[in-house]
């Protein structure tokens, strides 16, 4: 982890015009639109054993949710990508670390509510993170919430107006003693997690929510599709319906925050970490040290 010139250990950097900033800047003001009207939106990559698996496609997905809400971002993929390998060598190799780039509108348009395209703004935070510990996590059905269409919110981006949703999806798993919960699509099929992308496994196959337009196909959901392809297990990607879940031999999740992490309970059920969730993570994990920053 970084240092200070007083000695102090650093957990947060912010790229904010042109300069890097320790801590939680300032940046936003009760009159921007996205303070108020909810205009922005960010990504996630990690970092971690000096390594950032896959930093570069989460800065093209960064541009890329900006151009779908509206926005003109100003900066390149290529861009954020030396700027997040910059701050990851500025902590060291040891820091498990959450790479978030932000884009935002500061200004309206013409329309009542509408975005200044112009007026977009970015920054990168940078910050310590721990890792979740690999002991597996406990998954309830979300009976509150549902993800929505793409004609009702902006699902092709990765848009902070849309995890509200989310969050009280995860206000009712908690209270119900889960740490995360199963999410349907409007027509009632398996979608994601509150916060992550979901497998299950059943004979031997490794099966995934095809993505329809209601969830973000994660990036690491992809890369985990990818290895454990190449490895010759056989992954289905097509429409899951909830009963399957009851039955399946192994469930584990993919995303940012945790990377692969196997579920150890669902509703009633108990499950343990199963052959190919343990494979996937393996896998994701060999793969991360080939992306090495520092």
């Amino acid at each position: 982890m970084a240092r200070t010139g007083g000695g102090t250990r650093m957990d947060t950097l912010t790229f904010w015009e042109g300069k890097w900033h320790e801590g939680n800047p300032a940046l936003m003001g009760p009159r921007d639109h996205a303070f108020w009207l909810g205009s922005i939106v960010f990504d996630g990559g990690r970092a971690y054993e000096g390594c950032g698996p896959d930093l570069d496609l989460h800065a093209a997905r960064a541009v890329r949710s900006a151009r779908t809400l509206g926005l003109q971002p100003a900066q390149t993929a290529d861009e954020i990508l030396a700027l997040s390998k910059e701050a990851v060598r500025r902590f060291g190799s040891k820091a498990e670390l959450y790479v978030r780039p932000m884009f935002w509108a500061t200004k309206g348009g013409p329309g009542p509510i509408s975005i200044d395209p112009t007026s977009t703004r970015f920054c990168l935070c940078v910050y310590v993170s721990p890792l979740p510990n690999g002991q597996g996590l406990s998954l309830g059905l979300c009976r509150t919430i549902r993800r929505p269409t793409p004609e009702s919110a902006p699902t092709a981006a990765k848009a902070s107006c849309l995890y509200p949703n989310s969050s009280r999806g995860v206000a009712e798993i908690l209270a119900r003693g889960f740490q995360n919960g199963v999410v349907l699509d409007a027509l009632g099929n398996v979608a994601e997690t509150c916060s992550s992308n979901i497998f299950l496994v059943k004979d031997g196959v490794a099966i995934t929510p095809i993505a329809n337009g209601t969830f973000l196909a994660g990036i690491t959901r992809n890369r985990t599709i990818q290895l454990l392809r190449g490895s010759g297990t056989r992954v289905e990607e097509r429409t899951v319906l909830p009963g399957e879940l009851d039955s399946a031999d192994e469930i584990f999740t993919t995303g940012n925050a945790g990377k692969v992490q196997p579920v150890i309970r669902y509703e009633s059920r108990e499950l343990q970490p199963g052959p190919i969730g343990r494979k996937a993570a393996q896998l994701y994990r060999d793969y991360a040290h080939t992306q090495r920053i520092c």
